[in-house]
């Protein structure tokens, strides 16, 4: 396994923190040059120090996925420093406070929509040329367990993770004949630092969310980003179109 990723060049959004930064380490551990991007400067920095100090190399580029010519730039950056784009892991995503649906303001919904949802669209506008060009390319897109089902007071969330998994789909099936794989990972309950955060003011909460984990625990960042990195190995090279789900068997109940 160690270097299957020799000479590819792999971007990650989302890469300052949790699962995009085990990512974007994951990646870097098997080869990759890595492009670190991220709206938070400091998290970004840190992950490209962590990748260096590793013996890897990756830079880093500041970037909010909600607007275009920032995505636009983030790609053709890529492309002059490393001269290609073989894989891309789009991850950047928010969450809102839980709300009933009628209680979620027409700003929280834009805002949630534009950075998960647009934000994952536009991150395949311009990463997908890229690849055509090359003729080969592999994309997984950050999705969710909520964007396989519903879940209470998360109207806006759940809507963004399903149109998702809906957008990976569509553009599978478009790019399937050109050398584009394109899957999503829709990753459970993970120990982040969000939800670290969270534990820290409650930890009933802690406990109550691993009893509802069939396997007992909260899935940690480096496993989701495995997920990730065998979606765009070779060996998923039959894969495409598909919503990986890793979640400790929530949706098996």
């Amino acid at each position: 396994m160690a270097g299957q990723f020799e000479g590819k060049v792999v971007l990650v959004t989302g890469a300052g923190s949790g699962i995009g930064r085990a990512s974007a380490l994951a990646f870097a551990r098997e080869g990759a040059k890595v492009v670190v991007v991220d709206v938070d400067s400091r998290g970004g920095e840190e992950t490209v120090r962590l990748i260096k100090e590793s013996g890897g190399d990756a830079f880093f580029i500041k970037t909010d996925v909600s607007k275009s010519a920032e995505v636009q730039a983030m790609v053709d950056k890529t492309v002059a420093t490393f001269g290609r784009l073989d894989c891309a892991h789009n991850n950047a995503g928010v969450e809102t406070a839980l709300k009933l649906t009628a209680d979620l303001s027409e700003e929280e919904w834009d805002r949630l929509m534009n950075i998960n949802l647009k934000g994952v669209w536009l991150c395949l506008k311009y990463e997908i040329p890229q690849m055509l060009k090359q003729g080969k390319g592999a994309i997984v897109n950050t999705a969710s367990v909520a964007g396989l089902r519903g879940r209470e007071r998360r109207a806006d969330y759940v809507t963004s993770k399903h149109g998702v998994v809906g957008l990976t789909k569509v553009a599978a099936l478009d790019y399937a004949r050109n050398g584009l794989r394109i899957n999503a990972v829709c990753p459970g309950l993970t120990r982040t630092a969000l939800v670290e955060r969270i534990f820290e003011h409650s930890p009933a909460v802690e406990e109550e969310s691993k009893t509802r984990l069939p396997i007992g625990r909260l899935g940690t960042p480096e496993e989701i980003a495995q997920a990730v990195v065998w979606l765009c190995s070779d060996a998923a090279s039959f894969v495409t179109g598909h919503a990986m789900v890793v979640d400790g068997g929530i949706l098996a109940k």
